[in-house]
């Protein structure tokens, strides 16, 4: 029963902190003490999953020495999976085990036993929570149950954390955007600092914006961000061969751009190391004029809420496209009514 109430008593706490503050790493680093003092452990560390890399990188620990965190790093695919398909890995003896790497490096620091779950986002595996012990110990099944718990709450912090630096990022570029917007009539200027911020606020490849020439049934390149030279030399890029259904004002994901058939230059883009696509239409009102495209590296899945997004920055894009217009539009008018009232004093 104590312990149960230890177990209450943590999530009490861990709990108003969370009602306190987004502050990630204080998060991260309450669930980690939670963890070693509630069950008392020896260390006890948060790692995130690198995907690029493919090992694990600190997220929070306490309890170990820097040459422990410094020793060879793990490989990060194989762990998770192996975490996955057992809900956990509970190791007695880490100095002999072999599934564990770096047995001189425990010994030193002194670690006998180690727990480890996952740390998991929307049900995804972003990273693992380790619990290290002095003394050979075999967890029970509370102790499994509660870590993993603790866990989770790991995940809901980062998740949190990531809400709202999207929030502020999105907010960042939309006031850019429209103060750029305001400042200049510049469409290549707009469009350029548009696609740079999309680019790093979607930690895509690259970014391109294209305007639809209706004569030629072309996309015209107006500005990009992240794709090389060769790359943009490729040739004209056809509005019926190159994604044609964003033209008719829908959003389209192509996951993998190398064998997509409704995709145009395809061996130039795997060269340029391009494989997923989003592409959004740019409209004016109710007309499609163009569209906003995000290169990324590797194939990804875009989320509702990045979809919808690109897509009121794509209708930005648009506004300031329309503002630009009528402006040209309105000097024009200007020009032909000066020389109107040009025409009627040669009257007189």
């Amino acid at each position: 029963m104590a312990k149960k109430n230890n177990y209450f008593k943590t999530f009490c706490k861990v709990s108003r902190k969370f009602g306190s503050t987004f502050d990630k790493g204080e998060l991260l680093n309450l669930i980690v003490e939670s963890a070693i003092d509630t069950m008392q452990g020896k260390a006890a560390s948060l790692f995130l999953f690198d995907k690029k890399r493919d090992v694990f990188v600190g997220g929070a620990q306490k309890g170990l020495s820097k040459d422990y965190l410094h020793s060879k790093p793990i490989n990060a695919r194989k762990v998770v999976q192996d975490i996955i398909h057992g809900g956990h890995i509970a190791i007695y003896d880490a100095t002999t085990d072999p599934h564990v790497e770096n047995h001189e490096a425990k010994i030193k620091e002194g670690i006998a036993s180690i727990l480890v779950v996952p740390v998991l986002e929307e049900g995804r595996a972003i990273g693992i929570l380790a619990l290290y012990t002095a003394t050979p110990r075999k967890f029970t099944k509370e102790e499994i149950e509660f870590l993993s718990a603790l866990a989770e709450q790991g995940g809901i912090a980062i998740q949190h954390a990531r809400l709202v630096r999207r929030i502020r990022e999105n907010t960042r570029i939309f006031h850019d955007l429209a103060a750029s917007i305001n400042a200049s009539l510049d469409v290549k200027k707009i469009m350029g600092i548009m696609s740079e911020d999309i680019a790093q606020a979607f930690d895509v490849k690259a970014v391109s914006v294209r305007l639809l020439d209706e004569d030629e049934r072309t996309l015209k390149l107006v500005a990009s961000y992240g794709l090389s030279d060769e790359y943009l030399k490729k040739g004209p890029v056809s509005a019926e061969k190159s994604i044609a259904q964003a033209l008719e004002g829908k959003p389209v994901v192509v996951k993998n751009a190398a064998v997509d058939p409704g995709v145009q230059y395809r061996d130039e883009k795997k060269e340029e190391g391009i494989v997923s696509i989003l592409c959004v239409p740019i409209k004016t009102r109710d007309k499609v004029v163009g569209v906003l495209r995000l290169y990324c590296r590797e194939e990804r899945e875009f989320t509702e809420d990045e979809i919808m997004f690109a897509t009121a920055l794509a209708n930005q894009g648009g506004l300031a496209i329309q503002n630009a217009s009528l402006y040209l539009r309105l000097k024009e008018d200007m020009k032909d009514m000066k020389e109107d009232m040009w025409s009627h004093r040669s009257w007189f």
